[in-house]
């Protein structure tokens, strides 16, 4: 669907971007994922058209995008980190304003803009003016304000920058809704939590390099394990101390046992281990690795640095 080889785009002397290679399947949720300045905005701007990498090109369901390839962006919507929106004017009158820059007919038109207030529990408010809106309704609106020409790709650059935590559940909704119903999504983020909640597969950008790409699991699978394994103890767990200490170095708190597992440690191994001594899964509780600790090993730095 999304084809983007040897992508390089400079700023000067500053690089944005340095030979991005990325694909992306038709009706996946790609999150790319990386500290603000990483290349993610720079990225979501040349592949909507509204500049030209500097080498390398981009494809979107087989028509290349470019400045000057228009036809290509009808098959795009674009949700900007920058809200776009006429705070004088309602609700229904912005998205009559962008429906009519995709000479969408006026029938049709109202359908949509209808049927896409409703999906974001905005149509009670539709002809409130957008400065009395919340920033979470003012990102919903902003969000199917792109939709209205029926895109088949839709490019999120940090959509929920400033929002609370309702709106922002009720914007992952939505946004999972549009994929389900098959809807290509790129969603841009600095949030871990954003991207393992929402995303097939994820990519890792620093420095305007990809450092990393594949599933949510995939990715914690290049993490050695150095998290602590925290075990109830009981009678049970007590007396299998030895079959613990196998795993790694076991430290003992007041209500329960810490390992912190030795090099070449394998969760498979260990719980078989521990069904031989009739050990309750319910009684060990595995910290699980975190996007945030694979960028740390990564880069050596944190993914808000």
């Amino acid at each position: 669907m999304i084809n983007i080889q040897q992508i390089t785009k400079k700023y000067g002397t500053v690089t944005a971007l340095d030979a991005v290679s990325l694909e992306v399947q038709r009706q996946e949720f790609f999150g790319l994922l990386g500290p603000n300045g990483a290349g993610k905005t720079t990225l979501m701007n040349l592949l909507v058209g509204y500049f030209n990498p500097d080498s390398g090109t981009i494809t979107i369901d087989g028509g290349s995008v470019t400045q000057d390839t228009l036809e290509i962006r009808k098959k795009i919507g674009f949700v900007p980190q920058s809200l776009s929106l006429y705070d004088e004017l309602s609700a229904q009158e912005n998205l009559e304003i962008f429906g009519q820059m995709f000479d969408i007919p006026q029938t049709l038109l109202k359908k949509r803009i209808e049927e896409q207030l409703h999906a974001v529990e905005l149509y009670e408010r539709r002809k409130d003016k957008v400065k009395t809106f919340s920033g979470g309704m003012k990102r919903r609106l902003n969000i199917i304000a792109s939709l209205l020409h029926d895109p088949k790709v839709l490019l999120c650059d940090e959509p929920t920058v400033g929002v609370d935590p309702q709106s922002r559940n009720a914007i992952f909704d939505f946004l999972t809704s549009l994929n389900k119903q098959g809807m290509t999504i790129i969603y841009t983020t600095h949030y871990m939590e954003e991207a393992e909640r929402l995303c097939s597969r994820i990519g890792i950008i620093d420095h305007g390099k990809i450092i990393a790409l594949g599933t949510l699991d995939k990715l914690l699978e290049k993490l050695s394990y150095e998290e602590t394994i925290s075990i109830i103890k009981n009678p049970s767990t007590a007396k299998n101390r030895a079959a613990f200490e196998k795993f790694g170095t076991l430290l003992e708190e007041d209500n329960h046992y810490e390992l912190k597992p030795a090099d070449g440690f394998l969760l498979s191994k260990f719980f078989a281990a521990m069904e031989k001594q009739d050990i309750k899964y319910s009684w060990v509780e595995l910290q699980r690795p975190t996007l945030e600790a694979l960028f740390l090993q990564l880069t050596g730095r944190r993914l808000r640095d």
